[in-house]
């Protein structure tokens, strides 16, 4: 498979495959960039079918580690919807993926986009009770955070920021058609959460026995696989 590493505006991405009338913006996860294995395997299963896959680091991810500020979801929105613009002039077709925190910053961005259809891997869907679950591991209140502003821990920095900009933006709209696979030990997206916001939006939703969050085992990401062939077309 060709790929080509292309630059829109300042963000580096890839193009996975020959130019087509259907794309599919891929969107990595934390702690990951533009060619994770979920994104291998994506443009590995969905190129053959027609697709073109566009992937892309987020700030201080991938080519962009050394980025000193820390990632806050307004600048991802902005960059998403620069993204989507790319996509849209170079499809008819443009689709979404999205792992964990990337299926996230999706939601927050493109709700009213011209969306065909959408697969998430993992996905965030609240991040605010995510942040909240933070801050009871770490002892800290809303209004203790709001004065430290950050807060370093064993897991994730927390930023009062980031915290200020999701809790403003609850996901309200979600109409595209979209398709979730989530394992079933997924302790940071918690069962409930997901299959809530499944049932609110109309998604179909598949669970991996024994499946975590991070799928990354030669199993989990074969499953992976197979789910996606079943719903690409």
């Amino acid at each position: 498979m060709q790929l080509y590493k292309i630059k829109i505006g300042q963000i580096p991405a890839v193009l996975w495959g020959e130019p087509s009338d259907k794309i599919i913006i891929a969107a990595h996860g934390s702690h990951s960039s533009k060619i994770d294995d979920c994104i291998w395997a994506l443009a590995e299963e969905a190129v053959p079918k027609g697709y073109r896959v566009l992937s892309f680091d987020w700030p201080q991810h991938g080519e962009r580690v050394y980025e000193a500020a820390p990632i806050m979801p307004d600048e991802c929105v902005s960059e998403l919807k620069q993204i989507y613009g790319y996509a849209a002039g170079q499809a008819e077709s443009v689709s979404l993926f999205g792992c964990s925190m990337g299926a996230y910053f999706q939601l927050l961005a493109l709700g009213e986009a011209a969306v065909e259809r959408v697969w998430f891997l993992s996905p965030v869907t609240d991040m605010e009770r995510i942040i909240h679950n933070l801050m009871a591991y770490c002892r800290v209140s809303e209004a203790e955070f709001r004065e430290k502003i950050r807060i370093e821990n064993d897991i994730e920095t927390l930023y009062y920021p980031y915290y200020a900009y999701v809790k403003a933006h609850p996901i309200t709209q979600w109409a595209h058609k979209t398709y979730i696979l989530r394992g079933e030990h997924d302790t940071l997206c918690e069962a409930q959460v997901v299959k809530g916001f499944a049932e609110r939006f109309g998604c179909e939703l598949t669970e991996q026995k024994n499946g975590e969050h991070w799928f990354h085992t030669d199993a989990q990401l074969a499953f992976f696989r197979e789910w996606l062939r079943a719903r690409l077309s």
